[in-house]
C-alpha cells in the first residue's frame, strides 16, 4: 500500500488546558465541523449517563464532567489530516498530558477568557516547553460574565514568560460578543447567532465597527480602537522572521500580504519565537473553524520537527532517524491501556513502515513483538489497519511485553 496523505498534510496535535477551560468542549466542535459527526453532545448533557462527548466517553468522565484519560481521534480539515489528543485538565491525571506531550507535534493551549492562566495551565505550559513543542494560545468563553481578553494575554506574558502575538482580537464580550477581527486578514468576522451552523459574515475594519455592531461597553470599544496598533505589532514581528519582507516594507514601504504574514507566522510558531493568540467560544460555535485554520496554518507537520537522536544498546549515540517511510522503522509506546478490545499499545511511528504479521524488536526489555491487530482509534472505536507509516498514531492490540515508554524498532538495525 502507498501512502495515503503525505507527510506534510499530518498534524499531530493535542488540546492542553487547565480543567473547565472548554478543552472537550471544542474538541467536539472541531469534529462536528470537519463533518466527523453529525450532532454535538454539550459536557452538562452527559451527567445521566446516557449520552457521552467522543473523547470523555467513560462513566466516570460523564458523571463528574471532566477528562480523565486522553483520547486519540482522526479528522481532515483542508485535505489536512489532524490527529488530536484531547488531554485531562485536573491536576490528578497531568501523566496523561505528559504521555502525550512526548509523541505530539504541536499542541493548542486552550485558556478561559475568565480566569486566564490557572495553576493547570502554567504545569502544562512547562511540560511542553521539555519536550519544545510549538503551539498557539486560544482565549475560549469569550462570551461569559467577566471575560477579559486583554488581561489573559497579558497573564499569558507574566506568568508563563512567553511572547503572546495576538492575531485575533474580540469584538465584544460576554453577552454581546460578536465574532472577532482577524488581524491577518485585516476583516471583522461577525456571527448573528450562536447556531451551530451558523455562518459568519466577512466585514472591512472601519473606524466606525464598534458603532455598527453596536458595542456599547468602555472596554470593548478601547479594545476595537485599538486595531491599529495590534496589526503593527503582528506585522512588525512577523518581519523579524522573514528578511526579504523586512527589506521591502524598510526600502519601498510594501506592507507584507496575508500570504507572506502567515507563513511568518508559521515560522516564529514553530521555533517558539512567539505564540499566536486567537480568541472565541467554542460553546457558542463561534472561532472553531478560524482555530482549525490556525491548526493548519501554523503548527508543524512530522517533516517540520526535528528528527529524532538514536542511541544504541548501551545509551551511546549513533545518529538519528528522520521522519520518513524509507528509514528503518521505530516507534514509541506512549500509554498501554486495558478496554473491551484487550491491551491496547499506544504508539507514535517515527520512522519507516510498520505493517500487520511483522516482527519486531522491544529494545527497551529485550524482546520480540509479533504484530497482530493494529487499530486507529477513534476515541472508543477501533478501526482496523494493516499498516502505520511514518508520522502515524495507532494503537497495537495485545503486545506480550511492551509498556509505556518502550521503544519498537526494526529488528536488523535496531
Amino acid at each position: 500500500m502507498s501512502r495515503t496523505t503525505a507527510l506534510s498534510d499530518i498534524r499531530n496535535i493535542g488540546i492542553i488546558a487547565h480543567v473547565d477551560a472548554g478543552k472537550t468542549t471544542t474538541t467536539e466542535r472541531i469534529l462536528y465541523y470537519t463533518g466527523r459527526k453529525h450532532t454535538i453532545i454539550d459536557i452538562h448533557d452527559t451527567k445521566d449517563l446516557k449520552t457521552s462527548t467522543t473523547t470523555d466517553y467513560m462513566e466516570q468522565e460523564r458523571k463528574r464532567g471532566i477528562t480523565i484519560q486522553s483520547a486519540a481521534v482522526s479528522t481532515f480539515w483542508r485535505d489536512k489530516k489532524i490527529n488530536l489528543i484531547d488531554t485531562p485538565g485536573h491536576v490528578d491525571f497531568t501523566i496523561e498530558v505528559n504521555r502525550s506531550l512526548r509523541v505530539l507535534d504541536g499542541a493548542v493551549v486552550v485558556f478561559d477568557g475568565v480566569a486566564g492562566v490557572e495553576p493547570q495551565s502554567e504545569t502544562n505550559w512547562r511540560l511542553a516547553d521539555n519536550y519544545d513543542v510549538p503551539r498557539f494560545c486560544y482565549v475560549n468563553k469569550m462570551d461569559r460574565s467577566g471575560a477579559n481578553f486583554v488581561r489573559c494575554v497579558d497573564m499569558i506574558k507574566k506568568r508563563l514568560g512567553a511572547r503572546p502575538l495576538p492575531v485575533q482580537i474580540p469584538i465584544g464580550s460576554e453577552d454581546n460578543f460578536r465574532g472577532m477581527v482577524d488581524l491577518v486578514e485585516m476583516k471583522a468576522l461577525v456571527w448573528e447567532s450562536d447556531d451551530k451552523d451558523a455562518t459568519w459574515q466577512s466585514l472591512e475594519v472601519a473606524p466606525d465597527l464598534a458603532d455598527k455592531l453596536h458595542i456599547t461597553v468602555p472596554s470593548d470599544r478601547k479594545l476595537l480602537g485599538e486595531i491599529a496598533k495590534y496589526r503593527t505589532e503582528l506585522v512588525d514581528t512577523c518581519l523579524e522572521q522573514d528578511d526579504v519582507a523586512m527589506e521591502a516594507y524598510i526600502t519601498h514601504g510594501t506592507v507584507p500580504s496575508a500570504d507572506v504574514l502567515r507563513h511568518a507566522l508559521r515560522k516564529g510558531t514553530l521555533h517558539s519565537a512567539f505564540t499566536p493568540v486567537l480568541c472565541g467560544s467554542s460553546y457558542k460555535n463561534k472561532g472553531v473553524q478560524q482555530l482549525l485554520d490556525a491548526v493548519v496554518d501554523y503548527l508543524p507537520a512530522p517533516t517540520d520537527v526535528a528528527s529524532i537522536k538514536t542511541v544504541d544498546v548501551d545509551g551511546n549515540p549513533i545518529g538519528e532517524r528522520k521522519c520518513s517511510d524509507d528509514e528503518p522503522f521505530s516507534a514509541l509506546a506512549f500509554k498501554v491501556i486495558n478496554d473491551v478490545y484487550g491491551a491496547l499499545t499506544f504508539i507514535r511511528v517515527y520512522s519507516g513502515v510498520l505493517v500487520k504479521g511483522a516482527s519486531v524488536q522491544n529494545t527497551t526489555r529485550g524482546k520480540r513483538e509479533k504484530i497482530g491487530r493494529m487499530v486507529e482509534m477513534f476515541a472508543k472505536e477501533a478501526n482496523p489497519v494493516d499498516e502505520a507509516r511514518a508520522g502515524d498514531i495507532i494503537a497495537l492490540v495485545s503486545l506480550a511485553d511492551t509498556e509505556t515508554g518502550d521503544t519498537l524498532c526494526d529488528a536488523a538495525i535496531p
